[in-house]
């Protein structure tokens, strides 16, 4: 069966784009250039932020995703995936109007925890405002029966600014800062209840990872990426236990 040419729908942000391209690189079994999987990528930072969008503070995004989508299915892409959880928000009217299939990382996230973790029902949050008062995320893993934890007002202007910092160029604080900020509010959902955390915007691997937390993490953008490398008709290299 012939290799399937990922889409990537990027740019939100640029950096997380970045850290998808290379978590497909590094999880696909290649023993030479050639043995890796076509990769096409359209970075527009331009698309209008979808946490504003989502709390009806901004316009929305979705013009310029549909516009993505398109562009990427005129390059060759067989399906596409969102290296932003927040844009998720926009999936059904995304896939009302492109023919490609749209890979959710809402599925692929519940999913993995549902057949890998089953003794985990209980998950922490971190994510945009968006992505969190837009409750797909949250709707998803209850079909899973997963029950999820999310953070409290003010921990979760934290875990915003924190999002925010991490997209800026330069930053105006180190990213040791914000990994701190990042682990006192995983924590804080550990100590709610959560078993597992789910790293649920695709800026916060950048700062934080499985060594921050003291329960399994799950990075949504490397569950994604693995998904993606299946999709297109691969398996991907083991993850070691």
């Amino acid at each position: 069966m012939a290799e399937k040419v990922i889409g990537i729908l990027g740019g939100m942000g640029p950096e997380a784009t970045l850290d998808c391209f290379e978590k497909i690189i590094k999880n696909t079994p290649a023993g030479k250039d050639q043995d890796h999987l076509r990769v096409i990528i359209d970075s527009n930072p331009k698309i209008p932020d979808r946490t504003a969008a989502i709390l009806g503070k901004g316009p929305s995004p979705l013009p310029l995703l549909i516009d993505g989508c398109r562009s990427l299915q005129h390059a060759g892409a067989d399906f596409i995936i969102i290296p932003c959880i927040s844009a998720h928000f926009f999936q059904e009217e995304l896939r009302q109007n492109i023919t490609l299939p749209l890979v959710s990382v809402f599925d692929v996230v519940a999913a993995e925890i549902s057949n890998d973790h089953n003794e985990i029902k209980k998950v922490g949050l971190l994510g945009t405002t968006g992505t969190i008062q837009g409750g797909l995320f949250q709707k998803k893993l209850k079909e899973e029966g997963i029950e999820t934890v999310l953070c409290d007002s003010r921990i979760q202007k934290i875990v915003m600014a924190a999002i925010y910092d991490i997209k800026k160029s330069p930053a105006n604080r180190s990213r040791k800062a914000i990994t701190a900020n990042l682990a006192s509010a995983a924590q804080a959902l550990v100590d709610s209840g959560a078993q597992g955390i789910i790293a649920g915007c695709t800026e916060i691997p950048l700062a934080l990872n499985s060594t921050d937390v003291t329960v399994p993490y799950f990075d949504s953008l490397l569950i994604l990426a693995r998904a993606a490398i299946r999709k297109a008709g691969v398996e991907p290299i083991p993850i070691a236990k």
